[in-house]
């Protein structure tokens, strides 16, 4: 069973496009845009994609303001088209830096046009943040196969971007290893047949510790994942639980799943991914090692499975899974998640924006740790809430949100 688009205003669920193709490889190479190429997503992405056997090729790289790496990706790989987002870093950039054949656009108009561009067959939208939606909105648009990392696009505006896949076509493919490990469960059963849809959470650096131990919780404690390697803000997130929350948003529209049908369970060893139970009582579940190149390469093949660089699971090895529920005491943004997906309207936008700004504002020392969540949930209670907004309210209020907390931070 594939994702799901459908029009929640009248509650119903169409199925997305599905790209229906043999399991044997294409005859040419599929092209691909990796937007955010230098973060931790783009460099899997780019390595799934050297380990394809051709099967893929690097089209586009764009990143926002990391010019060296992004110079070092382009003359490894050599795409057609380099993006630099930023106009300031891009200043940078001097002549011979990148190689032959590989042509330089500068600005995120730039980045709307070469997405929607003919020659991109696959794009992996894998920039960081509510920064994600343009570009990605621009590829759903205009009607192309999307591996989506940037799950702030569904979180912010999840109703109107399946609207927009299921008018334009577009296939919308997850790339989060629970949303992944969720489309492939899902295929054991019909949509009507799911009882819940089970997150796991692998509890982040603070799964033990003791909630008046939080607040003085520092940077880089908060930094400290025990199973996996990400950016800077993915990791407060999973020391927050606040990517939980939002994957739970994520859940509910890719998936038109209602909020009381998501759960969350902590599973410190990250090997099942999420599990699905079904109404007569059996739960599917994906198992692999921690390895964000498995849900990249599944949601370039889809339906398609090959071999690829992701670390197998030794099962003649002694293994232990783990399964706890989440202490929402302590770590209070599953719950907001949770009123945000039931909400729905701008509640997804606003609690995004909030996050972002109170996880700047921590890293910079503005901020505790608990406060956090707290920021959160006072701009998720104070917003103005519009049950079926515009994407021009949408912004509105994501601005509205940082300006909010930002305020609140310490001076």
């Amino acid at each position: 069973m594939a994702p799901t688009a459908g029009d929640p205003s009248t509650g119903g669920a169409v199925a997305a496009p599905v790209i229906d193709r043999p399991a044997s490889a294409p005859c040419r190479s599929l092209r691909v845009a990796v937007l955010g190429s230098t973060g931790s997503i783009g460099t899997s992405t780019l390595d799934v994609v050297a380990a394809s056997e051709g099967r893929f090729v690097p089209w586009l790289l764009a990143a926002h303001r990391s010019v060296a790496t992004l110079v070092e990706q382009a003359q490894r790989v050599r795409p057609a088209w380099v993006v630099v987002v930023d106009e300031a870093a891009a200043s940078e950039l001097g002549p011979g830096s990148l190689p032959s054949g590989t042509r330089l656009a500068v600005g995120a108009d730039a980045l709307d046009d070469l997405v929607r561009d003919p020659n991109v067959d696959r794009v992996v939208s894998a920039i960081v943040g509510a920064a994600g939606l343009r570009s990605t909105w621009a590829a759903v648009e205009a009607g192309k196969t999307v591996a989506l990392a940037n799950k702030e696009t569904l979180v912010m505006a999840g109703p109107l971007v399946m609207r927009l896949a299921a008018r334009s076509g577009a296939t919308i493919l997850p790339v989060d290893s629970e949303h992944s490990a969720i489309q492939q469960a899902l295929q054991s059963g019909r949509h009507d047949e799911v009882r819940r849809i089970v997150l796991t959470a692998s509890g982040g650096p603070f799964r033990t510790w003791p909630r008046e131990r939080l607040a003085a919780a520092t940077p880089e404690e908060a930094l400290r994942h025990p199973t996996w390697s990400m950016g800077p803000k993915i990791t407060i997130d999973s020391a927050t639980m606040m990517n939980k929350a939002l994957e739970l948003i994520e859940a509910r529209w890719l998936f038109q799943m209602p909020a009381e049908k998501l759960a969350v369970v902590v599973h410190p060893q990250s090997i099942v991914h999420s599990l699905v139970e079904f109404v007569d009582g059996s739960v599917i579940a994906q198992l692999s090692p921690p390895d964000m190149r498995l849900p990249i390469q599944y949601a370039l093949t889809y339906p398609a499975r090959t071999p690829g660089p992701a670390r197998r699971l030794d099962l003649a090895e002694a293994l232990r899974l783990d399964f706890e529920p989440p202490d929402e005491e302590r770590f209070p943004a599953i719950r907001l998640g949770r009123e945000a997906a039931s909400r729905g309207g701008t509640a997804g936008a606003v609690l995004n924006a909030a996050n972002e700004e109170a996880v700047g504002c921590f890293l910079a020392g503005r901020m505790r740790f608990t406060d956090i969540a707290a920021a959160c949930g006072r701009a998720l209670d104070e917003h103005p809430f519009q049950p079926d907004p515009s994407l021009e309210e949408i912004r509105r209020l994501d601005a509205w949100a940082r300006q909010e907390v930002a305020r609140w931070a310490i001076a």
